[in-house]
């Protein structure tokens, strides 16, 4: 069981990892023509890719974090 958390673990640092260097690469690629777009045509491709990328970030931060606790518990319990 710990092994599989553990693997587990290993591949949500690594998604982690993989969706902030992606977050930051489109970040990075943001135009003068993305910033200089008025609000009212709404969020520009790039801006909308950025978003998705921390938000990926975030939600495997969090399943990376819930699998240490389970992992904590499991040994707190032997």
């Amino acid at each position: 069981m710990n092994t599989i958390l553990v693997i587990a673990l290993i591949l949500a640092m690594i998604a982690t990892l993989v969706a902030l260097i992606r977050g930051i690469v489109a970040f990075l690629q943001t135009t003068k023509e993305d910033l200089n777009r008025p609000e009212s045509a709404g969020p520009s491709p790039a801006r909308l890719k950025q978003n998705r990328m921390m938000i990926n970030r975030v939600l495997f931060q969090a399943a990376a974090i819930i699998i240490v606790a389970i992992l904590l518990l499991a040994k707190g319990n032997n």
